[in-house]
């Protein structure tokens, strides 16, 4: 496991060195408060009315129920959270960096190969995050907003308006990164915990008897006294820890310790005093579960808290808009998505990027949400199961990583993971009897992806095959380029290949159109690792071929884009007279269409033509100067 990206000094498997700096460290720490924490940091606007709402359904509030719910939210929060995101799956970093993707490449690297079971869980991971990333912004502003009809009735009918105008203007600004706006993310959250938590302390004083429901007896029992509604009630409990993900999704960004620290120390806290501060209301008045968060505070302080939660939840969907931009990238370096463009928005910082054709798709999602369920109690069904699938699978892959790349005894690694893995099964079983009531809607969306992402890596698989079949090796054509060499003009040629063994097509074409050669060819191939980022050090590989040809590889991690200009100076560095206004970089644009003869159903086929030609072009992705660049057509059939 690699050192913490939070210590630039350390070498050792996530040890923080003593040299440290304190004041990187709180910065880091402060700044996690507002990206990391904000999706499960506005989960308290509506998850403890949801879980007793469920539990009492048309009857009345009891204690029992109250004091059930709330020791199975905070049972989820210190078991989920806690114990499973923060004290285990941070340590299973790859190259510092986190996510199901990245677990899911660490789970590759531990196995020595690509396991279709890996491949399933990362693809079902990624997929079900999509969904959870379309439901966060619609439910969480909704949420903020739907306050406005607690102040006054007369607001009821502009809900829904203003919900729309602030999720467009939020996809709008996407485009110009979130650098600047980031640093105001910080103190608004930190802002927002404190404030939940003062307000769940007045009424814990003025009911302390609710501290009881710490016991994990009464979470318990309630589960086995109701039965299917335990069941239920458990689904929507899950709704505290939805936004877990997001601990391990940032680990690039902000290290280990300060996401454990501001999570032990701040946020786990702020969260528990506001809860029991909300069961405390409920259970003093039972009327008061209509909006409990909101009914904590006092009347005059309505309006600022509508104000501060909607920019709470604008920056807990800004964190899941930039996490399906992250997911997305990475998905596309491990060959589970055609290319799409990706643009970064800081020079400063590695990890801002912004993809046009995600951010719009994801807004027509969460629009169409908003006008589907109108409401945060009809999404929140909707949310369980995306997020606990999610967390399901990274719990299977934890298990991988642990016990094939760490090492552990099988038995320690069982004793770890499977309880953790039995609670994500039945937060995910109990999430399924919600599936008439709005769960369907990720399963459909996840059901989708999966689809898509299963469709691109057999289609691409497949054509390769049928490509090797007809390509040429590169070796025995150079043996004869140099016996009868054709006309030589001057400059440098660079042909683009997928596979260095045989001979590119352009190169092949260039020879049988173009009847000419360059001076200087490179043989270039582009190998995508199942690390984050790689080292300048390793990022190129020299290989001379003959006095007029070299083969070049260049490696990139799954978190970068692929610069070939950039690399190439690497290689200038290594001895390679390299002169970029007398290159030219030769690709070969592949024209998919459809055969009878195919290995896929003709719908199969169809699809996976269709997402090749919408992937993002070769010349753009890997950033090639548009002027140097000579695209060959050819046609394939898959």
């Amino acid at each position: 496991m690699q050192a913490d990206r939070s210590d630039p000094h350390s070498h050792a498997n996530g040890v923080d060195a003593p040299a440290l700096n304190q004041r990187a460290f709180w910065a880091l720490t402060f700044g996690s408060v507002g990206v990391v924490y904000g999706d499960i940091g506005t989960s308290p606007l509506y998850a403890l009315r949801e879980a007793v709402s469920a539990a009492s359904g048309t009857g009345p509030v009891t204690e029992q129920i109250v004091l059930g719910v709330l020791s199975l939210i905070f049972w989820s929060l210190i078991v989920v959270v806690t114990i499973k995101y923060v004290l285990v799956l941070l340590r299973a970093d790859n190259n510092g960096e986190g996510g199901t993707l990245a677990l899911t490449a660490l789970a590759f690297r531990a196995l020595g190969k690509r396991t279709p079971l890996v491949i399933a869980l990362g693809i079902v991971g990624a997929s079900m995050f999509y969904g959870s990333t379309l439901i966060t912004p619609a439910l969480s502003v909704l949420s903020a907003v739907e306050g406005l009809h607690v102040a006054t009735a007369a607001f009821g009918p502009y809900v829904l308006p203003l919900t729309v105008i602030i999720l467009v203007l939020l996809f709008s600004v996407q485009s110009f990164g979130t650098a600047r706006v980031s640093t105001f993310f910080a103190p608004i959250m930190v802002i927002w915990f404190i404030v939940i938590a003062v307000a769940g302390v007045a009424q814990i004083a003025a009911n302390p008897d609710i501290l009881v429901a710490l016991n994990p007896i009464h979470g318990i029992s309630f589960l086995f006294q109701h039965g299917i509604i335990g069941l239920i009630t458990l689904a929507a409990v899950f709704l505290v820890v939805t936004g877990s993900e997001a601990l391990y999704n940032d680990l690039g960004h902000f290290g280990r310790k300060p996401i454990q620290t501001a999570w032990l120390y701040f946020v786990l806290p702020a969260l528990l005093l506001n809860y029991f501060g909300q069961g405390a209301l409920v259970l003093a008045n039972p009327e008061t579960l209509a909006n409990p968060f909101y009914l904590l505070y006092p009347e005059w302080a309505l309006y600022p808290m509508v104000a501060l939660a909607t920019a709470a939840t604008a920056i807990a969907s800004q964190a899941v808009i930039t996490g399906a931009y992250s997911i997305t990238r990475q998905a596309m370096q491990l060959g589970f998505l055609p290319r799409m463009e990706v643009r970064h928005t800081s020079e400063e910082l590695f990890g801002q990027i912004y993809m046009p054709r995600v951010n719009w798709l994801l807004l027509t999602g969460v629009l169409l949400l908003v006008f589907m369920f109108r409401s945060s109690s009809e999404l929140a069904a909707a949310y369980v199961l995306a997020v606990a699938t999610t967390e399901s699978t990274a719990g299977i892959l934890g298990f991988i990583v642990i016990w094939k790349l760490w090492r552990w005894p099988l038995w320690s690694v069982a004793a770890l993971m499977v309880p953790l893995i039995v609670v994500d099964s039945t937060f995910v079983l109990a999430s399924t009897l919600e599936f008439f009531e709005g769960a369907w809607m990720p399963v459909l969306v996840g059901a989708a992806l999966v689809l898509v992402m299963y469709t691109w890596r057999r289609g691409t698989r497949l054509l390769a095959q049928k490509t090797r079949r007809v390509e040429v090796p590169f070796e025995p054509l150079i043996k004869k380029i140099e016996e009868k060499p054709p006309h030589l003009v001057p400059g440098t040629a660079v042909f683009l290949t997928a596979d260095p063994e045989f001979a590119p097509t352009a190169l092949l074409h260039n020879l049988k159109h173009n009847k000419v050669l360059h001076e200087h060819n490179v043989i270039l191939t582009i190998i995508n690792e199942d690390i984050p980022r790689v080292a300048l050090k390793d990022r190129v590989q020299l290989t001379p071929v003959s006095g007029k040809f070299m083969r070049l590889v260049l490696h990139f991690g799954f978190m970068e884009r692929p610069n070939v200009p950039k690399a190439l100076a690497v290689a200038r560095k290594q001895g390679w007279a390299f002169d970029i206004m007398s290159t030219s970089f030769f690709l070969s644009r592949r024209s998919v269409r459809s055969d009878p003869r195919s290995a896929m159903p003709t719908w199969q086929d169809r699809l996976y033509i269709f997402l090749a030609h919408n992937a993002d072009d070769a010349s753009s992705y890997f950033q090639l100067p548009t002027d140097r660049v000579v695209e060959i057509g050819t046609q394939v059939t898959v």
